[in-house]
């Protein structure tokens, strides 16, 4: 998979998952998450961390070979 996806299509889902894990962790600390329905909003929590993880390995991967690409650090820091 990871030589399929362009930088770009890389950056965009690390940025994504990351919003979505920021959303995911809102709801869960909230008061609007009925109980029958916590635990599967938590599945769906480390399922998000599970995936940016993994982009975040293919993204320090495609950093060390291309030079040009911002640090992962600097990248989920930076305003788009």
């Amino acid at each position: 998979m990871n030589q399929n996806l362009s930088n770009n299509a890389i950056i965009y889902a690390t940025l994504a998952l990351n919003s979505e894990i920021a959303l995911q962790q809102e709801y869960l600390d909230s008061d609007d998450v009925p109980k029958d329905e916590r635990e599967n909003e938590e599945g769906i929590l480390d399922d998000l961390q599970q995936a940016f993880m993994e982009f975040v390995d293919i993204y320090k991967t495609r950093c060390k070979a291309d030079k040009e690409l911002p640090d992962i650090d600097e990248l989920l820091n930076s305003q788009l």
